[in-house]
């Protein structure tokens, strides 16, 4: 019997689209893999910038957040030429760290092409040093959008 997967609820969405650029796709003309988590980085920059924390602003707050884990799984192929929505849902833990959930769906008939996930930590931009607890600007960014 298959399992099927638990979703978790997003505390915040952002939807942007994209068109698949000729230099995107491969041989056989669909988009390469790797393109997709290119992709999810964009998702993630649409989702600061609507939600106010972007890379830079989480930079000059002391703090840099690498990606620690990343699943992609693929459904459809994408095609030179055809728009995309870039879904990214983040999802609230208690945890000092970011989680988001992507789907990217193609546009025209809303077939999903892709799924995905990030993890993203806080290390101190300084000593280098991963952060154990959340860093207080992050939980004020919190309580300004309603997440506890």
């Amino acid at each position: 019997m298959k399992r099927k997967k638990k979703e978790n609820i997003a505390a915040l969405v952002n939807r942007t689209n994209i068109h698949v650029r000729f230099s995107e796709v491969d041989s056989m003309q669909v988009v390469w893999h790797g393109e997709y988590i290119k992709y999810f980085e964009d998702g993630r920059v649409s989702f600061g910038k609507q939600y106010d924390i972007s890379y830079m602003g989480v930079l000059a707050q002391g703090y840099v957040i690498p990606i620690v884990d990343l699943t992609c799984q693929f459904k459809q192929s994408l095609r030179f030429d055809e728009e995309a929505i870039i879904e990214t849902r983040y999802i609230n833990t208690p945890a000092a760290k970011i989680l988001f959930e992507y789907t990217i769906y193609r546009a025209s008939d809303l077939t999903v092409a892709a799924t995905g996930t990030t993890t993203q930590v806080f290390v101190n931009a300084e000593t280098n040093e991963l952060e154990l607890s959340n860093p207080e600007f992050y939980l004020e960014w919190k309580k300004k959008w309603g997440i506890e």
